[in-house]
């Protein structure tokens, strides 16, 4: 993924709402487990838990762009919600 159009704050929505709403969903239990460091990570930066650093940005990065790999999005398009990537 070369473009990141989805800002930073975005990824972070996006991945705490799957993690909130998903993580018992069988067909996301291998991408919950495999990012379960960013995933908690999204959700308390999105509640003004923890402030952003270098780390999470990273590791909030990567696992957006395997949330788009694993559902087949081929490229970053700037999305608002966890709603428009299902929409693909």
């Amino acid at each position: 993924m070369a473009d990141n159009l989805t800002p930073l704050s975005k990824r972070a929505e996006i991945l705490a709402d799957l993690w909130m709403n998903y993580r018992d969903d069988e067909d996301f239990t291998d991408f919950i487990e495999y990012n379960d460091l960013a995933l908690p990570i999204s959700y308390a930066l999105t509640q003004n838990i923890v402030k952003v650093q270098p780390m999470a940005e990273t590791l909030i990065g990567e696992s957006f762009d395997l949330l788009l790999a694993s559902l087949e999005i081929p490229e970053d398009e700037g999305f608002d919600s966890l709603d428009d990537l299902f929409s693909i």
